[in-house]
C-alpha cells in the first residue's frame, strides 16, 4: 500500500467512526432521558441514588450481551464509567429540583 493508498483508506475507516461516535452519542443521550425519569421515580420514593445491586446486574447483562472484539473486562469498565455518569446527573438533577 502506498502512503496515499493509506491516506485514502484512513480518512474511509475515521469517517465510518465519526458515524459510530454520533450514534453512540445519540444512545448515550437516551439512556439519559431514561435514567432521568429513573431519577424522579426515586426522588418520589425517597430511594438512594445507588443501587450496587442493580449496577451489578447492569454489569453482568453487558458482559454477557457483548460478543467481542472488544474484550469483556473492557465492556464492563466502559459501562461502569457510563453508570458513575449517570449517577452524578440522576444527583444533579434530584438536587436542582429541592432548591
Amino acid at each position: 500500500m502506498t502512503p496515499d493508498e493509506a491516506r485514502a483508506a484512513l480518512a474511509v475507516c475515521r469517517a465510518e467512526i465519526d458515524e459510530v461516535d454520533r450514534r453512540l452519542v445519540a444512545l448515550i443521550n437516551e439512556r439519559v432521558r431514561v435514567v432521568e425519569r429513573i431519577g424522579q421515580i426515586k426522588q418520589s420514593a425517597a430511594f438512594d441514588v445507588y443501587e450496587p445491586n442493580r449496577e451489578r446486574a447492569v454489569l453482568e447483562n453487558v458482559a454477557a450481551a457483548n460478543g467481542g472484539p472488544l474484550p469483556a473486562d473492557s465492556a464492563v469498565r466502559i459501562f461502569e464509567r457510563i453508570m458513575d455518569e449517570m449517577r452524578t446527573i440522576q444527583r444533579n438533577r434530584m438536587l436542582s429540583k429541592e432548591n
